[in-house]
């Protein structure tokens, strides 16, 4: 049971998943004429309401640019804009809001820092230290920034089990990398790395950090000055904000040095025909016109995380994926990939037979309404390790209910009738 005390409940009564689940209205409807089991939240989450109504509010009552207007609806606009960055610094615990950069996604984030931080302090020869389960996104932009500056890339193994080998990470750290970066969370083995541990680390042997926390900031109390991470990066979509929607956290000290990323209005402080300089922090990151009503849903999804509490999310998901671990593992012929429940998140990512992820999640799809991901989510190296082209993924979230659970258990029963001819 997820549970909150919200503002408009005087009573302080805890909150039901069932209850919870009323706030989303697309729970509410069904796929081929069976209700929809939404087990794809580690790609993108659903909305709440309000989430959906505040984006609606700014474009009916206060659509205008914002930061370059004097009159009211601007002033509104940028305002709005503006608390929305305070809420998602207050919501990471970042000491400052002009340390949230408002970006389009997790990878725009890391291409950030990739390209500003990165031309600028990596160089030929320099090492930067990557993990085997990283997310295509934390790993494409770091193979660019090597082939331009002549960098080395190494890479942290994973364990048959899931768990990165900190016993070679720490080989790797007597190299003296200038960059660590990794997924604070797999989205395809759930691992939950021992971030505060790696950072420690990386910053004693002289390395900068970088933290994709795609899928930690929706799912798990995430403290950027107790972690101490240099750079943390993560997607309003996958936690119940709108698409394109996402920051990029960085120390002060770090940002102030960066040069711009993108160029054109709004960075700008001042504009000549042969040069210019730049705005301060965080505005220097934000070329052109920003995604306004994007920042406001993000905001407010902020705020129904909040009231949730990341504490009672958190457990919610432990206790559903060892129920989820526990009923799937009884299926024959299914194998499970990862870690144990206490030690992944809200994310299975497994096989069942010879039956291939894509047929797999199509069946679903249309015998039980369940919606899974099947793939290689985006982590192909990942499914080299493991000798995979592809896995089926369900992953879970505020929402996801036991019963949920197992309607995928049936219809993975059901697949494997389907498939036994």
């Amino acid at each position: 049971m997820v549970t909150t005390n919200r503002s408009s409940d005087t009573a302080g009564r805890p909150r039901s998943v069932e209850e919870i689940r009323e706030d989303f209205p697309i729970l509410s409807r069904r796929v081929h004429d069976k209700p929809l089991v939404y087990l794809d939240s580690a790609a993108s989450s659903q909305k709440p309401q309000s989430v959906i109504e505040a984006m609606n509010v700014y474009y009916q009552t206060y659509n205008a640019n914002v930061h370059r207007g004097v009159y009211q609806i601007s002033e509104e606009a940028t305002a709005a804009l503006e608390r929305a960055r305070v809420k998602v610094a207050r919501f990471i615990n970042a000491r400052q809001s002009k340390q949230i950069v408002f970006t389009r996604n997790t990878s725009e984030s890391i291409n950030l820092v990739a390209y500003s931080w990165g031309g600028v302090n990596i160089q030929a020869g320099d090492l930067i230290v990557l993990t085997e389960m990283e997310h295509h996104s934390n790993l494409v932009p770091w193979q660019l920034l090597a082939q331009r500056s002549g960098a080395r890339l190494e890479f942290i193994p994973v364990s048959d089990d899931g768990l990165l080998r900190l016993d070679v990470y720490e080989e790797l750290l007597r190299q003296r990398p200038k960059l660590v970066a990794f997924t604070h969370m797999s989205n395809v083995l759930g691992t939950i790395n021992p971030a505060q541990q790696i950072i420690a680390q990386a910053h004693e042997a002289g390395a900068v950090t970088l933290l994709d926390a795609a899928q930690s900031v929706p799912h798990l109390p995430v403290d950027v000055q107790g972690l101490d991470a240099d750079f943390v990066c993560f997607s309003g979509h996958k936690m119940l904000g709108p698409m394109g929607s996402g920051a990029l956290y960085g120390k002060k000290v770090l940002l102030e040095a960066m040069p711009p990323f993108m160029g054109g209005g709004e960075m700008i402080r001042t504009v000549s025909l042969r040069e210019s300089s730049w705005n301060d922090l965080p505005w220097k990151f934000e070329a052109g016109t920003p995604a306004v009503a994007e920042a406001i849903g993000l905001g407010a999804a902020v705020d129904y995380l909040s009231g949730l509490g990341m504490e009672h999310v958190a457990r919610h998901e432990r206790e559903l994926t060892a129920y989820a671990l526990e009923r799937m593992r009884s299926v024959p012929g299914l194998t499970v990939y990862g870690p144990e429940a206490e030690q992944r998140g809200g994310v299975v990512s497994f096989t069942l037979d010879d039956i291939h992820p894509h047929d797999l999640a199509s069946i679903l799809d249309q015998e039980v309404g369940v919606a899974i991901r099947a793939g290689h989510h985006c982590a192909q190296p990942l499914m080299e390790r493991y000798g995979l082209a592809a896995t089926a993924r369900a992953s879970f979230y505020v929402y996801t209910t036991r019963d949920e659970i197992d309607v995928l258990v049936e219809g993975l029963r059901k697949a494997k009738q389907i498939f036994s001819f």
